[in-house]
């Protein structure tokens, strides 16, 4: 009988897969931190025998090489990954054996050339696939961008392949065979991911708005117009799988420090990271502190945000939080943890260091502001297809990891009020622009959600 479990991971929006049979087990995509396969295979009853990346990542870098240097598995790459460690460089048609299961490899290059699916065939219930491992060629509902391994030239041309790898492979397959790709909502891999994550090839034959009836030009221009910008870490995670990650469990765990040994670091160019609530660090927080909250895509902000150089000192509720924070930012290349905050924001209030505060107002007491005080600047940091979904009339748009960058073209003297979907990106924002000199941010609680669902008026 056929063994399989998806691992889906909120905070990256990525999926990775065990399957296995007789004793047997592969490993699809992992992520950083490993030991849940080691655990689950100790579980089950499997011996990890082969790990296999549909491509090199971008957003996450990946447990592939520690993985199998803690089990003896053999990794496996699509022919074009140039990997520089070893590993199996499989071809279109080769297959591999996990006990009664049969993984057969499709070249699917499009949102990189080297990436590939891998079909899944129970050999005790015939000759039909039961599933197919995607990556970031087919999601739910979407299909890879093409953008994120060159520029445009690049982008249109690999556009072309997914149009063939798509068409001419995995819209082949039957409609009854499972889809099971590497990301889900929220993944810049994608622009418009399901919340669902998996499916079938039918039902992505006629729900999926990339495998509608078109030309290959007409895909081209679709795939490749009005994407997303790509956060920078992605070229670097990139080469990090490309190398191959060292042991998660050969970081240092993160020291203890005073208050005061965290202040004289920050005056040395040590950067604060509050991963506390956007309420919590509203009503208290170390002056030029880089909130993102471990509530929600924290590694992924990390990356976008944040240098993988440069001491970064964690300050969370307690101990427990500060290792999963470590976890996370590993899981996208960030290792320059040099402590923690011991005892929290309470020590640090009671070592007489001075505590910085933010506003929280509601989207009743916004919808006042704005009609009372033309001095309030309304910045909104969602994506721009965010924004062309519904805005309010008086904000500006300025996508969250751009607004270092653009803040100069905001007023300093001026309050500006942040707004999001939730309140977790504007959270961040009031962070990004205290730290850029502004003095007075406000954040937007319940964000464009709450102010729709109030029926405030939105502009298209």
């Amino acid at each position: 009988m056929m063994y399989f479990r998806q691992f889906y991971l909120g905070c990256l929006a990525q999926a990775s897969y065990m399957v296995g049979s007789d004793g047997e087990a592969a490993v699809v995509d992992p992520r950083r931190d490993v030991e849940v396969y080691l655990d689950e295979a100790r579980e089950q009853g499997l011996a990890i025998k082969h790990v296999i990346e549909t491509h090199l990542h971008a957003d996450f870098v990946s447990g592939h090489r520690e993985l199998a240097e803690r089990t003896g598995a053999r990794i496996y790459f699509g022919a074009r990954a140039g990997a520089k460690f070893e590993h199996v460089a499989v071809h279109d048609g080769e297959s591999l054996s996990v006990g009664g299961v049969t993984l057969r490899f499709l070249e699917t290059p499009g949102h990189t050339p080297e990436s590939i699916s891998i079909l899944v065939y129970d050999r005790e219930k015939g000759a039909v696939p039961e599933a197919v491992f995607t990556g970031d060629t087919l999601f739910i509902g979407d299909v890879g961008r093409p953008d994120l391994v060159g520029g445009t030239g690049g982008a249109r041309e690999l556009a072309g392949q997914l149009y063939d790898s798509l068409h001419g492979k995995l819209l082949t397959l039957p409609d009854s065979v499972k889809v099971y790709p590497a990301h889900g909502a929220g993944s810049l891999c994608g622009r418009n991911i399901s919340n669902e994550t998996s499916s079938t090839i039918g039902e992505q034959r006629r729900f999926n708005y990339a495998l509608q009836s078109m030309s290959r030009d007409e895909f081209v221009a679709l795939v490749t117009t009005d994407l997303p910008e790509a956060p920078a870490y992605f070229s670097r995670d990139a080469n990090i799988n490309r190398e191959g990650a060292g042991s998660l469990e050969a970081l240092p765990a993160p020291p203890a420090l005073s208050p005061r040994d965290v202040e004289a670091l920050t005056r040395a160019g040590a950067l604060i990271l509050d991963t506390r609530s956007s309420a919590e660090y509203g009503a208290g927080h170390p002056p030029l502190a880089l909130q993102i909250g471990l509530s929600g895509q924290l590694a992924s902000w990390a990356g976008a945000l944040l240098s993988p150089q440069g001491p970064l000192i964690l300050l969370a509720e307690d101990e427990e939080r500060v290792a999963e924070t470590r976890t996370r930012l590993a899981r996208v290349g960030i290792e320059n943890v040099a402590g923690f905050v011991s005892g929290g924001v309470r020590a640090w209030d009671a070592s007489g260091l001075p505590l910085s505060r933010t506003e929280q107002i509601d989207v009743a007491e916004l919808r006042e502001r704005l009609a009372e005080d033309p001095r309030l600047q309304l910045v909104d940091v969602r994506r721009p297809g965010e924004w062309q979904s519904g805005h309010i009339a008086q904000a500006v748009s300025i996508p969250l990891h751009r607004l270092s960058e653009l803040s100069g073209s905001l007023d300093r003297e001026r309050p500006a009020a942040m707004i999001c979907a939730s309140g977790y990106r504007s959270s961040i924002a009031t962070s990004v622009l205290e730290r850029a000199g502004f003095g007075h941010a406000i954040n937007v609680v319940g964000g464009m959600v709450a102010w729709t669902n109030a029926k405030n008026e939105t502009a298209a």
